[in-house]
């Protein structure tokens, strides 16, 4: 029996689809039917399901479960949750396989799935989510009686946080961002019981995003959050995206933190344990981060953006810490090395009540001025070739460029960059100069490259 299914609902680290067009219903009871099969080859016979907030989410989950339970799997169902309490449900449960169902922070219409296996693996993705859709549509699934149990994990997964970190000095105001999304189910509740005193923003869960779009790597979501702060006088803001693995940070005077400055800080305590550490550094990262860890004593290397693939390599390679520019942090250091949101915002509080200084004074000067990650639109089998053709174009200019994700130009004075994403049909940019003029006239570079490969 043949299946039909949209092969480009597969992506690089997930599933992801607008609802009612290419993912609904029977696509997530085929999935589950597939998944389900396609695990008992490894003898694995347990797993784990959670979802986001979104409107079509329970409709989907009841229709997962029932395909996956008529394969004969067993099903531990946890619920409404965010990405990383499914992640933690999988140490907690020791069972290896789980999908959550979420479009992380992407529009309203759309929804997903994000898939483990192995108990000391992370998110499958690339290769292995194509052999799940292998497996949907041959449609050869396996016929069983499964069970389902559902199982919380919430209070656990608290419980974990607050004992992991404890604060030396409670008396930090801290405003927080929800977006309106799953993580409203747990933030304030957790910082809470860490001591500190919590503002919500957006912290009632509503499927339709009213207020802004649930991702804190735009500058735009994040204007909201920077009033509260200065308005309350807070002494630091928390934006979470919409499954609530990535973070977003403001200081007490309004300004964004992107990831990669967030690293800046978080990396001078992590070298004390871990000196001469080899630090990944994502293509997307400000100079300023390189330049920091290098005068830490760090040692860093530049390595594809993506989050299973950052995972997979400080696990395999072990590496205290890492991150993106995009708000996923990383760490090993004193926990499970999966992208967590909120245990990265407990983390920051702990540093922040032990170095006793403002977020804008962990952070210092910069030497670079840098522009936010930018978008630009073009069609989805197009993007890798315009990439390619961005490589070639710079380097017949003389430029040095660094290839191992996308296109990372070098100039005299700073660099910029174009990349695919792999999870849209957009190029994503930045670019980056020692003063303003340059970074204007390093973006005029590449309006210029784009005008000529056209």
């Amino acid at each position: 029996m043949n299946i039909k299914v949209n092969k480009d609902v597969f992506k690089q680290y997930d599933i992801r689809g607008i609802v009612g067009e290419n993912i609904d219903k029977e696509f997530a009871q085929n999935l589950g039917k597939a998944f389900g099969s396609y695990i008992q080859q490894y003898n694995l016979q347990q797993v784990i399901v959670g979802h986001d907030c979104r409107e079509s989410s329970d409709e989907l989950n009841e229709s997962l479960i029932n395909g996956l339970i008529s394969t004969g799997v067993d099903v531990k169902d946890i619920g409404l949750a965010t990405t990383p309490m499914v992640y933690y449900a999988r140490k907690l449960l020791k069972i290896g396989p789980a999908i959550q169902i979420t479009a992380s922070h992407n529009p309203r219409e759309y929804n997903g799935f994000k898939m483990c296996i192995e108990e000391n693996a992370e998110v499958i993705y690339g290769d292995r989510i194509l052999e799940i859709y292998d497996f949907m549509i041959k449609g050869e699934f396996l016929s069983g009686t499964g069970t389902i149990e559902k199982v919380s994990v919430k209070e656990r997964y608290i419980e974990e946080i607050t004992k992991r970190v404890v604060l030396q000095n409670k008396n930090i105001k801290v405003v927080i961002d929800c977006g309106n999304a799953t993580p409203s189910i747990i933030t304030a509740e957790t910082l809470e019981k860490l001591g500190v005193k919590v503002v919500q923003l957006y912290c009632d869960i509503d499927s339709t995003f009213p207020n802004h779009h649930p991702d804190p790597a735009e500058a735009k979501n994040m204007v909201d959050l920077a009033k509260k702060v200065q308005e309350v006088g807070a002494d630091v803001g928390f934006a979470f995206d919409g499954d609530g693995d990535r973070i977003g940070v403001v200081d007490e005077k309004g300004n964004m933190i992107f990831g990669d400055d967030y690293m800046r800080i978080m990396w001078k305590e992590i070298i004390k344990k871990y000196p001469h550490s080899r630090a990944l550094v994502e293509v997307k990262c400000s100079q300023n981060l390189w330049d920091e860890l290098e005068e830490l004593g760090a040692k860093p290397e530049f390595i594809r953006t993506g989050s299973p693939i950052i995972k997979a390599a400080i696990k395999e390679e072990n590496i205290p810490f890492s991150g993106e520019t995009s708000g996923h942090i990383y760490f090993r250091d004193e926990y499970y090395g999966f992208d967590d949101g909120l245990y990265a915002a407990a983390r920051f509080l702990r540093l922040m009540s032990s170095e006793n200084k403002k977020v804008s004074e962990m952070l210092g000067a910069k030497k670079y001025v840098v522009s936010s990650e930018l978008n630009k639109v073009v069609e989805e089998k197009s993007k890798f070739e315009i990439v390619d053709k961005a490589v070639s174009y710079f380097k017949s200019l003389g430029n040095k460029v660094i290839d191992v994700d996308g296109a990372r130009v070098v100039f005299d004075d700073g660099w910029g960059l174009v990349r695919a994403s792999n999870t849209t049909p957009k190029l994503t940019l930045r670019f980056e100069a020692k003063t303003q003029e340059g970074l204007e006239r390093i973006e005029k570079e590449f309006d210029t490259m784009f005008e000529k490969i056209q």
